[in-house]
């Protein structure tokens, strides 16, 4: 159907009356051919509007002929402006006025002319038949009243109800196939109901079938519903599918035949395609044809008329044939339309363009056809942009089309203008126009940048055309030309089987036979087909079941991530398999599914779709690679450019050209091109052109590619030496040899010249009896590989080949002739050589080599491969082999090559019968790794898009980018996508699986060999994956989870911290996935900068109860942490959060901060302690134990805030229950310790603990009992539990072998130890846990040194305590008056009994009446000088000795000349070194002091105390020292005797005087000449000499000496003397004890 033109647009410039489809035209053309009448004559037409013509009688004619109605619309200028479709009903009934008779009649007329025209013949119309006048006109008459009735009756009932009359077009009967000969006629015909009644067009091959075009070939006949195509005469370009497409208001539907045209059996060979030929009956003679006065390259502008043409001499001329004139626009048939004219005057064909427009840009070719073959000739048409309204307006769209219309919405498309008057084009409106109205109307509000737009808002039954008009800041451009008209209605409701036609899209509906009464299942194979950001097709299959009608569908949506399925076609549900879906939130993801209806019921809903996100999928392609111009003409250059990588939808490409410098681009072309080669036409001679060139799909026009370098407008080719032609290839060699055929393969020439090569040409010679041939060419179509097959040699013929390659530029000078080979086919059992070797990747120490398969295979498959290696100037028996196992791979790396050495390869094939002839060696290499040469990079970005990225420094402007995997090219990866921006390229992986695992490469073309390789492995793809998905879904690192903690007053605190997060972070608070906000009960905080998130609640009620829940987005990254808070985890939380809010009451007042605890000190004390705060100075803090209180000394002082309470020498009294309480006006707070049973285990565990870990290791000592082990410890316990091991048992303790305790030293006595106690000794302290063990080993030299030390030690003990010794009674100095008595007596010690010796200065001395020296019982030794005198003075020792040893004793011995008496005084030296002074006879006064144990007979004595033994034995006295004042001792008694008879055991004697002053001292501040002994103590027996002095005072002033007494006492004082003992008294002497000095000292009487 034709649609109308809008008023404005007839007189519009840009209007184009000829821009109809093919249907259109084809259907007018049907309209008006069905208006004519049946005979030769037609009828007259109507002025103005004519509306179904019934009746015409024919000019002339003598039987008149009913005139098929038409109804088509027309105006007053007689131009057709649409169509009228009639209403009415098709019902078999008719509630008419018509009799019986009349309506059979009536059916009877029908029936014959249904019959009529079913079964009519090709040569029907060549049949007379024979009637009379009268039948003639009865007929005629009877036909024209039986039409009015059946218009009459069907006006009545369009009256009664117009609705319910009309129904969509449906085949009664369909068209079969047909199979005739060639030369035979066939006819298709069918029966289509429907109302109103449908139009009916046939196509073939889905282009419309036009009889006028055609005349004699063609007949189209429809009437009462049948219709036929009559095919005359039937050739082989008849053999095609023919589809009759019918079509009303309602609706459209199509069916489908074949006709098959068979040829004679070796007439034509079917194998070639050859023109189609007109029937010529001029058999013999062969026609030339000649096509001069050629039209050539065309410019015009839309809204222009465009004529050109050829003259045509043909040769022999001949009247009665006339040659078949085609017109071709891009390899499309044209047919004439009011805007296509084609002109044929017998010698010249024209072809004429109305009103042009930039559709009709394009290639132009004129074909014409004689019987003998036919001649072409092309130019191309250039239209471009009509001058805009507005100055810098964008060039209007074009190509508006009209696709998946439906009953409600269309989708309209349109091609983006290459101009875009130089700002960016905004986006384009798109206008309708309901059909036969002039009304247009914008359908959307805001510009659209992707060029496809869903019209919504149609009325259903109603036809529009569209309209588009690009905008940008400047203005809108003029519209583009309508689209076709198209139907608002619903797909299934247009067709029922096949595709609808061409203007309604591609929509399929399978009719089956319904089963009655079934409920339809689930549809089948539901996807997405397109989906943009502005509406979703969804396209799926019928189920196999269905039920008794037709089934509809329902559509069903849910966002993805929930399971709430909406339906969308919630009225009415659809009946095609095919919905598109709008409203659709854009970024959003959402998932489908459809059910199946029928009035059984509704199905079971399809299986949903993945998610779809809503967003337009096409993305703007890519911009074309390098752009290389050629020349061509004075006018014209060549230009070809790489195609757009990845593109998708791609509509073709717009190319710009400017002159070098002006940086002013006009467009080449208005229409896109799809090829990746044009010739710009229209420039200026001996000018500089740069071009580029830009990719278009429906998303958009992508950025440009770069700029072409310069050329100039020549004729010439090769203007230099960037675009000549390449180099010859080289080394020719044989790869298979068969009977009539060789296979050749050739090197790369070394230089390519300005452009890739594209192909190479073969030429080859015979040599007979060496005698050179003719050239002939193997190939007319250049070859991309570098092997080929030169066929129909001959057999054992030699020959020579020679090859060449081309480029852009053209084709090079050919190679050297080969060596001449012999064409005789190979029968070898191995495989013949690989070839095409190349080398790749080159280091210092390693290179890829990849090679080709042999094209000979030999017998057997080929296997296997070795590549064999020699050094570049060695020798040929230098070949060695690089694998000793053959590989199955065409390539293989090669490593451990010698930096700097140069070397050549070559590659051997093998199959089962063995290996084959190596191939030809590679050229030299040398193993360098270049400067600049980089690695493949893996890479991961923050989309987590996986890619490998390779860059090369040193490209040239012809360089490529050439990626492969596992060595093989990936030319258009499905797994990849190919990217290369500048000298970066890079390979992107879609979706990353075990699919892609190999080895990536990258070589770069026209470089010094830049390449490198990557190899993918499984281990590196699951790395790669992990961090992937860590990109693609990043996540909001976080230092801690959602936690929760308790502040004072019980409030609980609900936090997280995130590493890093932005300015715009966003956080939601969810609590049982109901978001929570700020308020009286949730108080949120969130520090951005240190990214710690806060929910704070005061308390926890039951309501509480869930999980809580953080989530945080920032930007793309998200994450989300959450705590679950139920069951005994919430009460327990709760409970603490009461008992914080408590603790907050507790401590307003004193309380404890740490409660009371205890610790074990180094010294093994143990210590109670707390710690308290808030306290006041009226604070008091009370200690219990078991509920008494315990008096603590120290004043408490709260200053630290500690309490403690120290235990020492813990023992088991001191278990208990220890309480501490604190209280003041404030309040009070009480802290308990239970130290009893086990709590008193666990501390005097940790005090064995301390204990054992302050011990020392075991050391071994040596006694004179044995040996024994010992350690110390800080401090024992008598609790403490220690176990003694040797060899890891435990010991049993015997006489022999004893533990014991001695201070702080535990120690293990082993006496007499033998050999059996050797080994590993152990202590083993217990401490309730794993104990502490110290350890030794007595064994080996440790054995035998404490061993021997122990002999030595027992020995000497024996010798120490039998060896000769003074045991006491010797004072170091004596000092006494003249004429005294001396008596002095020691204790002897030893066994046997030693021998006594006295020397006085070193002289022994010889008892005599004035010394008499005794020696009694073996144990005293007495030595007594009478009447002392001043020659007595000096050094006196006794000496003693026996076997053992020899020990003596020394004093000195001071006589004074006698002095005034001053009655009977004594002082003693006790024990400690006190001077005591007391009377010479007891005072009956009571003492509590002890007297000495042995008294002197006669009067008191002075009881020296005895001298401790020094190393030498000796005693040595000193004198006594300076201002030291003398002890005064009257007596008048004699001296004391020695009892004779004293026994050995009786007490030691003690040395006295008679009537004898005696001074004794010693002084400390003098050292000893000798230093005693290890082992022996020393006692300061020194007493101050002030002390003494005020001593005799006191009892000088007791006595009541006078004044001049006094002062002879104080001259007695000896200061020029000083006395030092260093000893103490042996533990054999008795204690002197003395009394009081108030009961000492007594005054004599006068």
């Amino acid at each position: 159907m034709s649609g109308s033109i809008p008023f404005y647009q007839k007189h519009h410039r840009h209007y184009d009356r000829g821009y109809r489809s093919r249907e259109t035209q084809s259907a007018i053309s049907q309209y008006q051919q069905s208006s004519s009448t049946y005979s030769s004559h037609s009828s007259k037409s109507s002025k103005g509007i004519r509306a179904a013509t019934y009746t015409a009688l024919g000019e002339g004619g003598l039987s008149p002929q009913r005139a098929k109605p038409t109804y088509l619309a027309m105006d007053k200028e007689n131009q057709i402006i649409g169509y009228v479709v009639p209403i009415f009903r098709g019902s078999h009934e008719f509630q008419s006025g018509l009799s019986d008779t009349e309506e059979a009649r009536a059916k009877e007329s029908a029936g014959y002319l249904a019959r009529r025209d079913l079964f009519a013949s090709g040569v029907e119309s060549e049949r007379i038949e024979h009637k009379s006048h009268r039948t003639v006109m009865r007929e005629s008459a009877e036909r024209i009243s039986l039409s009015k009735r059946i218009h009459e009756n069907e006006e009545y009932h369009k009256r009664l109800n117009e609705d319910s009359l009309m129904h969509t077009p449906e085949f009664v009967i369909k068209p079969r196939s047909h199979t005739v000969w060639e030369k035979q006629c066939v006819r298709l015909h069918c029966t289509i109901s429907g109302w109103p009644e449908p139009r009916v067009v046939w196509y073939k091959n889905n282009v419309s079938i036009d009889p006028m075009a055609k005349p004699g070939k063609y007949k189209v006949e429809g009437s009462y519903s049948v219709h036929s195509l009559e095919i005359n005469k039937c050739d082989f370009d008849d053999t095609a599918q023919y589809r009759v497409s019918a079509m009303n208001s309602k609706g459209e539907t199509s069916a489908f035949a074949s006709v098959v045209v068979k040829r004679f059996k070796g007439e034509v060979d079917e194998s070639l395609p050859s023109p189609r030929l007109l029937p010529c009956l001029e058999y013999g003679v062969k026609f030339e044809t000649h096509i001069v006065e050629k039209f050539g390259v065309s410019f015009g502008r839309e809204g222009e008329t465009l004529s050109f043409g050829c003259s045509v001499i043909i040769y022999p001329a001949l009247q009665r044939f006339q040659p078949e004139i085609e017109w071709y626009r891009d390899d499309k048939l044209l047919v004439p339309s009011k805007w296509v004219q084609m002109h044929w005057s017998g010698d010249r064909a024209t072809l004429t363009l109305s009103h042009l427009n930039k559709e009709d840009e394009g290639l132009y070719t004129l074909r014409v056809i004689t019987k003998s073959g036919f001649e072409t000739h092309s130019a191309y048409v250039f239209v471009r942009d009509a001058d805009a309204e507005v100055a810098g307006a964008p060039g209007a769209p074009l190509d508006v089309q009209s696709l998946d219309a439906n009953k409600d919405y269309v989708i309209v498309t349109w091609k983006q203008p290459a101009v875009d008057g130089g700002s960016p084009i905004l986006g384009y409106f798109v206008d309708r126009c309901e059909v036969g109205t002039t009304h247009w109307s914008q359908c959307n509000d805001t510009p659209v940048k992707f060029a496809r737009f869903p019209v919504t808002g149609l009325v259903e039954g109603r036809s529009y055309v569209f309209r588009v008009r690009a905008v940008n800041k400047a203005g809108m451009s003029h519209p583009s030309r309508v689209s076709e008209p198209v139907a608002a209605m619903d797909p299934a409701d247009r067709t029922r089987k096949g595709p609808s036609a061409p203007w309604t899209g591609q929509i399929i509906v399978t009719e089956e036979e319904p089963v009655e009464g079934v409920v339809p299942g689930r549809p089948r194979d539901l996807s997405v087909i397109e989906a943009t950001k502005n509406y979703v097709v969804l396209s799926w299959k019928p189920p196999g079941d269905k039920g008794h009608e037709g089934v509809m569908y329902y559509v069903e949506k849910c966002v993805s991530g929930t399971d709430s399925w909406q339906r969308v076609n919630t009225e009415i549900p659809v009946k095609s398999p095919r919905f598109a879906l709008f409203d659709l939130a854009e970024g959003k993801s959402y998932r489908f599914r459809v059910r199946c209806c029928n009035s059984a019921g509704v199905g079971e809903p399809s299986e949903p779709t993945e998610a779809t996100t809503v967003g337009d999928k096409l993305d703007i392609p890519s911009a074309p690679g390098r752009v290389v111009p050629t020349r061509n003409t004075d006018t014209s250059v060549v230009v070809s450019w790489e195609a757009s990588r990845g593109a998708k939808e791609l509509v073709g490409y717009y190319i710009e050209s400017s002159i070098a410098g002006s940086n002013t681009w006009e467009p080449c072309n208005n229409k896109p091109v799809k090829c990746t080669r044009f010739i710009c036409h229209g420039l200026t001679t001996d000018e500089s052109y740069v071009f580029r060139v830009r990719a278009v799909n429906a998303a958009g026009i992508s950025e440009f590619s770069q700029e072409s370098e310069a050329i100039k407008v020549k004729a010439a080719i090769g203007g230099g030496i960037l675009h000549a032609s390449p180099t010859p290839p080289y080394g020719i060699s044989v790869l298979e040899c068969v009977r009539d055929s060789m296979v050749l393969a050739w090197k790369q020439p070394t230089f390519i010249g300005g452009a890739d090569i594209t192909g190479y040409f073969v030429d080859y010679r015979e040599v007979i009896g060496g005698v050179l041939g003719k050239w002939h060419e193997a190939n007319i179509k250049a070859v991309s590989e570098r092997a080929y097959r030169v066929s129909e040699l001959k057999e054992n013929m030699l020959y020579q080949f020679q090859v060449r390659a081309a480029n852009m530029a053209g084709v090079g000078i050919p190679s050297l002739p080969s060596e001449t080979f012999k064409c005789e086919e190979w029968t070898i059992a191995v495989p013949g050589p690989p070839h095409d070797l190349q080398v790749q990747e080159v280091r210092k120490d390693s290179l890829v080599l990849l090679w080709k398969a042999p094209v000979y295979q030999g017998r057997d498959p080929v296997n296997g491969f070795y590549i064999d290696i020699k050094e570049a100037d060695a020798d040929f028996e230098m070949w060695r082999g690089v694998n000793e196992k053959a590989t199955d791979k065409t390539f293989m790396k090669i490593k451990d090559l010698k930096e700097g050495e140069s070397y050549v390869f070559r590659v051997r094939a093998q199959n089962k019968a063995g290996v084959g002839k190596a191939s030809d060696p590679t050229e030299p290499v040398d193993a360098v790794t270049k400067p600049g040469t980089a690695e493949i990079v893996v890479n991961v970005d923050d989309d987590g898009v996986i890619s490998l990225n390779f860059e090369c420094s040193n490209l040239t402007a012809d360089s490529k980018f050439v990626w492969s995997k596992n060595y093989m090219e990936m030319t258009e990866p499905e797994r990849m996508t190919l990217e290369t921006k500048g000298s970066k390229s890079k390979a992107i992986f879609k979706t990353p699986s075990e699919e892609d695992l190999g080895i990536y490469s990258c070589f770069v073309t026209h470089t010094d060999a830049a390449s490198a390789s990557y190899t993918l492995s499984e281990e590196t793809l699951k790395d790669l994956l992990k961090i992937s998905h860590e990109h693609k879904f990043p996540i909001i690192p976080l230092k801690t989870e959602l936690a929760v903690e308790l502040l004072e007053k019980g409030r609980v605190r609900f936090w997280l911290q995130a590493e890093k997060i932005s300015a715009n972070g966003k956080v939601e608070y969810v609590f049982n996935d109901n978001v929570i906000h700020q308020g009286e009960k949730y108080k949120m905080n969130f520090d951005k900068n240190t990214g710690v998130i806060e929910m704070f609640m005061e308390s926890l009620g039951k309501e509480d109860e869930g999980t809580f829940t953080f989530q945080l987005q920032d930007g793309k990254a998200t994450n989300q942490s959450s705590l679950v808070l139920i069951g005994d985890v919430f009460k327990q939380l709760q409970k603490e959060s009461e008992f914080q809010k408590k603790e907050w009451i507790r401590k307003q007042g004193p309380h404890f901060v740490e409660y009371l605890g205890y610790e074990v000190t180094p010294e093994c004390c143990v210590r109670l302690k707390c710690k308290v705060a808030n306290m006041k100075k009226d604070s008091v803090a009370l200690w219990y134990k078991d509920g008494r209180e315990i008096k603590v000394n120290e004043k408490l002082d709260f200053s630290e805030g500690v309490l403690t309470l120290e235990i020492t020498q813990i023992s088991k009294k001191d278990a208990g229950i220890y309480e501490v309480v604190l209280k003041d006006d404030r309040g009070k707070d009480t802290s308990t310790l239970n130290l009893t049973d086990q709590g008193f285990k666990d501390l005097m565990n940790q005090v064995f603990s301390v204990i054992a870990n302050s011990s020392t290791p075991l050391k071994i000592q040596s006694t004179e009992e044995g040996i024994r082990l010992y350690s110390f410890v800080s401090y024992y316990n008598d609790e403490l539990h220690v176990t003694w091991h040797h060899k890891d048992a435990a010991i049993a303790f015997t006489e022999r072998i004893k533990s014991g305790v001695v201070g702080e030293q535990l120690w293990l006595q082993i006496s007499e130890p033998t050999e059996k106690d050797k080994g590993k000794y152990a202590i083993e302290f217990f401490d309730g846990k794993g104990g502490l063990r110290r350890t030794v080993e007595l064994a080996g030299q440790a054995f035998d040194d404490a061993f021997a030390e122990f002999q030595r030690l027992k020995a000497a003990a024996i010798a120490e305590k039998n060896r000769a010794r003074v045991a006491g009674g010797l004072p170091d100095v004596v000092t006494i008056q003249e004429g005294k008595s001396l008596n002095l007596t020691c204790n002897i010690s030893g066994d046997p009994v030693p021998e006594v010796t006295w020397l006085k200065n070193e002289r022994e001395m010889v008892s005599n009446d004035h010394y008499i020296l005794k020696f009694e019982s073996g144990k005293f030794a007495s030595f007594t000088i009478t009447s002392v005198n001043t020659s007595d003075s000096g050094k006196y020792s006794i000496l003693v000795k026996n076997k053992y040893g020899t020990e003596s004793g020394d004093f000195t011995l001071n006589v004074i000349e006698s002095m005034v008496d001053f009655g009977v005084m004594s002082y003693l030296a006790d024990a400690d070194g006190n001077v005591i002074v007391g009377p010479t006879t007891p005072v009956p006064t009571p003492s509590t002091r002890s007297v000495p144990t042995t008294p002197s007979p006669a009067a008191p004595t002075l009881t020296s105390t005895p001298a401790n033994t020094n190393p030498q034995n000796k005693t040595r006295a000193t004198p006594t020292p300076k201002n030291q004042t003398p002890s005064i001792e009257r007596s008048s008694t004699p001296p004391a005797q020695i009892p004779k008879n004293q026994s050995p055991g009786s007490p030691t004697p003690q040395n006295h005087t008679s009537d004898t002053l005696i001074l004794s001292t010693s002084n400390t501040s003098t050292p000893q000449p000798s230093t005693p002994t290890s082992g022996e103590k020393s006692a300061n027996t020194s007493m101050d000499n002030e002390k003494i002095t005020s001593m005799l005072k006191d009892s000088v002033d007791n006595l009541g000496l006078s004044t001049s007494e006094t002062e002879l006492v104080d001259a007695m004082h000896l200061t020029e003397h000083e006395a030092t003992t260093s000893s103490e008294p042996d533990e054999s002497t008795p204690a002197l004890e003395t009394e009081n000095l108030e009961n000492v000292c007594e005054t004599k009487d006068d």
